[in-house]
Parts: structure tokens; sequence; C-alpha cells
């Protein structure tokens, strides 16, 4: 798949330059810190795309991957660990699956990287084929709201 040119993060360093990001999420792709994911719900701009909110702020600091992301499910609708468990798992496989496609390229084009969080807000637990047609919708909506 890749010429072997690939360091410890997954990216291929060819000789063309390019980077090419391997479909995995890696921890330097996750939001964390308490500073960073205050900052990103207090001075962000949000919308809807049932079944997920989505808040995102254009990322101050340089960082390696055009994207940060944290993924939430509310303990008051899903009291059950396993269930939300169940639902970050599959909302982290479909941005997984789907963010080169959608989101990674527009985010370069423009030259900015960002940082979101997604919450699950739904009132049923649904399969994966719908969650991925959601975050596919979910991620080009964010790609245009960042280009423009």
């Amino acid at each position: 798949m890749f010429s072997g040119n690939s360091d410890k993060t997954g990216i291929d360093l060819t000789t063309t330059g390019c980077l090419i990001f391997m479909n995995s999420l890696h921890k330097e792709e996750r939001l964390s810190g308490i500073k960073l994911i205050a900052d990103l719900y207090q001075g962000s701009s949000s919308f809807l795309c049932y079944p997920y909110k989505i808040s995102w702020k254009l990322s101050p600091v340089a960082q390696g991957f055009p994207a940060k992301v944290l993924f939430s499910v509310s303990k008051k609708r899903y009291k059950r660990a396993v269930d939300r468990n169940l639902l970050k798992r599959r909302m982290r496989e479909s941005f997984r699956l789907q963010k080169q496609e959608f989101l990674y390229p527009k985010l370069e084009a423009v030259e900015k990287q960002l940082v979101f969080s997604v919450t699950y807000i739904g009132k049923e637990i649904n399969d994966t084929s719908f969650m991925m047609k959601k975050m596919q919708k979910l991620l080009q909506q964010l790609a245009e709201n960042v280009s423009s």
C-alpha cells in the first residue's frame, strides 16, 4: 500500500513530497487537555446534524494533523456505560473511515487546522450504516463551514 517510507505516526513520506495519511485514528488526532476542551466549548461555533451536535473552532496551535477530534455521549441520556461505549466506538469508526475523503483534503487546501467535538444527541442507538451516512454529511458540512 505504501512505499515503505513511513514514520511511526503512520504518515507516508513519499518522494513526491505529498503526505498520505492512513485510515487510522492516532493519539495525536484526539483532542485532549482541559484547557483546549474548555476553550473549544466556550468560544466555538456549532451546528446540528442529527444525531450529532458539532462544536468546532480553528486551532490556535500548529499540530501534526489537520484536525483534532473529541467524541462524547451524554450520561444523562444513556445510563449504561456499554451503550455509551458502543456509540463512541461507532462514531470513531465512522470518522476514521471517512476523514480522508471528506475533511482532510479541504482543510489542507485552505491551510487551516481544526479542533472539534462530536456529541451524540440521538434518542436511540442507531446501526452503523446510518451513523456512517450521517458522519459523511457532518464532515462535508464541517468542511464547508471552515472553508467559508
